[in-house]
């Protein structure tokens, strides 16, 4: 099983309210799993909990704000990886046109 944390200790090593945490979960920005009650975060999901955590405690974004920004990122990596798959394409196209 991955390494995980769980959400008290995670609050309490990062000084953020639990309810912060609740909201991140509620909204869908954070993947939680639970395991005899008790909520548990896995280790590859921390980064973007810092990532929130820090927006909101350092930049004083919202709840709404942060689920703004996360959708525009996704949306920005989604056209990045569609920009890569597009060009690929056209450079392949372009290499049979000069071995042609």
């Amino acid at each position: 099983m991955s390494e995980r944390i769980s959400r008290e200790e995670l609050v309490k090593i990062y000084n953020v309210e639990i309810t912060f945490f609740d909201e991140l979960v509620n909204s869908g920005l954070l993947n939680i799993h639970t395991e005899n009650e008790i909520r548990y975060v896995m280790y590859e999901d921390l980064p973007t909990f810092e990532r929130f955590t820090n927006w909101h405690y350092d930049l004083e974004i919202n709840l709404p704000g942060l689920e703004v920004i996360h959708e525009m990122l996704k949306k920005m990596e989604d056209l990045r990886q569609r920009n890569r798959e597009l060009m690929n394409k056209l450079s392949a196209v372009a290499d049979k046109y000069e071995d042609g």
